[in-house]
């Protein structure tokens, strides 16, 4: 894995990448609300997959120039992640995949309709797909496996220092915090690398020990 990686990056300013054995990571931000975008690559065929269509359409077209992406894929529907899906749709091409949870939140239908379990094959490379309502009701998460260790693309379901939002709802709360302890935690190794939809990176390692402060504080 390269060394050079740190998971910071500046809205509009350039990206970061890694590789792992198989799979290729490349990080950017759009605009000022620090929304991050991914591209999830085979590193030997380049296929690809665009996770979240957030914004800036044409440095979203800069970042997948240089690989075959498939699909973009929606982590979730909220105003601030789907700004660039009618252009990357239209003008890139990519189809949009995301879950029907979200349908009305998102800004037309989705290509393809996932569901918790599937397994997206990308070159070399499968991308688990994890249903882990809370956020919002079809919010969805991404795992694949690299040579040295587990790659989680959370969205807006976890981020370093707690759980996404869940907007005064103790029911989605707890359903948030289940999820995580269940699907994330109970589950994931602590070098499992966290990808979230704003700002810095995190593991789950450095996460773990604060479930139980999250759980009570209730947001």
């Amino acid at each position: 894995m390269t060394e050079t990686y740190t998971g910071h990056v500046e809205p509009d300013g350039p990206w970061q990448e890694r590789t792992d054995g198989d799979v290729s990571v490349r990080k950017l931000s759009v605009e000022a609300m620090d929304n991050n975008v991914y591209v999830v690559a085979c590193a030997r065929t380049g296929a690809a997959l665009l996770i979240d269509c957030a914004a800036r359409p044409d440095r979203l077209a800069e970042a997948v120039a240089d690989r075959r992406p498939i699909a973009a894929v929606q982590t979730h529907g909220h105003w601030d992640h789907v700004r660039a899906w009618e252009d990357v749709r239209d003008r890139l091409g990519l189809e949009v995949w995301g879950h029907d949870g979200d349908a009305a939140l998102f800004p037309r239908p989705v290509d393809r309709s996932l569901a918790d379990g599937e397994r997206l094959q990308v070159g070399d490379v499968e991308v688990e797909v994890i249903h882990l309502p809370g956020h919002t009701e079809g919010s969805l998460l991404y795992l694949v496996y690299g040579d040295e260790r587990p790659h989680l693309f959370s969205g807006d379901t976890l981020f370093p220092g707690g759980p996404g939002n869940t907007f005064g709802s103790e029911e989605n709360h707890r359903r948030i915090m289940d999820g995580l302890e269940s699907r994330v935690f109970g589950r994931l190794p602590d070098e499992t690398w966290v990808y979230p939809g704003h700002g810095d990176d995190t593991t789950v390692g450095t996460e773990r020990p604060h479930l139980a402060e999250w759980r009570e504080r209730g947001w």
